[in-house]
Order: structure tokens, then sequence, then C-alpha cells
């Protein structure tokens, strides 16, 4: 996946997290510790994930170091 892609998938993801927070608003629980039924099962620790590579690729491509 490109570097473009994953920043149109985070911006997906914060498309949705707004849509859910707005429609049924969203608990600190729910956004840390979410059940497994939940829309937000994994979603802070997937939006991260790509977030860091994101990062990381950022760092590559003009020679520093994170």
């Amino acid at each position: 996946m490109t570097k473009q892609e994953k920043i149109k998938q985070l911006i997906e993801m914060q498309k949705k997290f707004i849509e859910t927070e707005q429609t049924s608003g969203v608990s600190m629980k729910e956004y840390f510790k979410p059940d497994e039924q939940s829309e937000l099962h994994g979603y802070s620790e997937d939006y991260m994930k790509i977030a860091m590579d994101i990062v990381d690729e950022a760092h590559s491509e003009v020679g520093s170091k994170p």
C-alpha cells in the first residue's frame, strides 16, 4: 500500500469515527478499551500502526531517523 493510500485510509477511518461519535457518542472506555463486538474494536491500534508507517516512510524519504 502506498503512502497516499495509507493517508486515504486514515481519512476514511476518521470520517467513520466522527460519524459514530456524532450519532451514538463514544466514551473514553469505548475508545481505549472497546468490547470485541464494538465497531471501534481495534480502531486505535490500527490507526496508530498506519500512522506510524506513514511517519517511518516520511523519515526514509528525507533520510532522517525517527
